[in-house]
């Protein structure tokens, strides 16, 4: 099933921004996404082990979401992109 993704066109000055402040790329519970995928994505693409896709998985799925990476805005929105076109359900904070 395709992914539509919206796009978004930023100014300089938020761009700018963006790399001087840390964001978090968050998860978040839905229900149309299996554990299996949501793991084999942290795995693939976040390099967490196992183990660890694991527990974001299961802090998901209790909590409601999960911060899963934090960097710069610009590089919070490569990963969301990424993860957006795998069905995810993620943002940044």
């Amino acid at each position: 099933m395709p992914t539509e993704i919206q796009e978004q066109t930023l100014t300089f000055e938020e761009l700018m921004a963006g790399l001087k402040e840390m964001h978090r790329l968050i998860l978040w519970n839905d229900d149309h996404n299996t554990f299996e995928h949501v793991i084999h994505c942290m795995m693939k693409y976040l390099d967490y082990t196992e183990g660890q896709a694991e527990k974001i998985a299961w802090k998901v799925h209790n909590e409601g979401k999960c911060a899963v990476l934090e960097g710069s805005f610009t590089e919070m929105e490569v990963y969301r992109k990424i993860l957006q076109q795998e069905g995810l359900t993620v943002s940044v904070e």
